[in-house]
């Protein structure tokens, strides 16, 4: 969420509760206006029953997975994600689906338990985006 709310107003709050949000944004990309329909999910409702899961890998034209780099726990859970995206979008066609891995936090590189390298190369044997960032710089 912290992410999210930093994209779309460039302000970084550091709390926030186990809430679901679906925002809406216009962004300009290459001279063309696209509105944007984001879907945060918090990582506690991400285990919730498999068609609510379903709902929203169909829901979603692309996919933007985020870990913290002080939260192995978090990092562990992306193959599966990505496995279960892929299997229900890229099974319905045989076009790549867009997922992009972010690690975040990066402020904290004192309690860093995630290597950038580890992130790299997942994100490389998953065919996926890579990103490291820090939502509150």
């Amino acid at each position: 969420a912290a992410l999210t709310v930093r994209f779309l107003t460039r302000r970084f709050i550091g709390e926030y509760g186990d809430m679901e949000f679906i925002y809406s944004h216009n962004l300009t990309v290459d001279g063309r206006e696209i509105l944007l329909h984001i879907w945060d999910v918090p990582s506690s409702q991400q285990a919730e029953d498999s068609s609510s899961e379903e709902k929203r890998i169909q829901w979603a034209d692309s996919f933007v997975l985020v870990y913290s780099i002080c939260d192995r726990a978090s990092f562990n859970i992306l193959p599966l994600k990505i496995q279960v995206i892929k299997a229900a979008k890229e099974g319905q066609s045989q076009e790549k689906v867009p997922i992009v891995i972010v690690g975040n936090k990066r402020d904290l590189h004192h309690q860093r338990v995630v290597s950038s390298e580890e992130g790299r190369l997942l994100a490389l044997s998953l065919d996926c985006g890579f990103y490291e960032v820090s939502a509150a710089e």
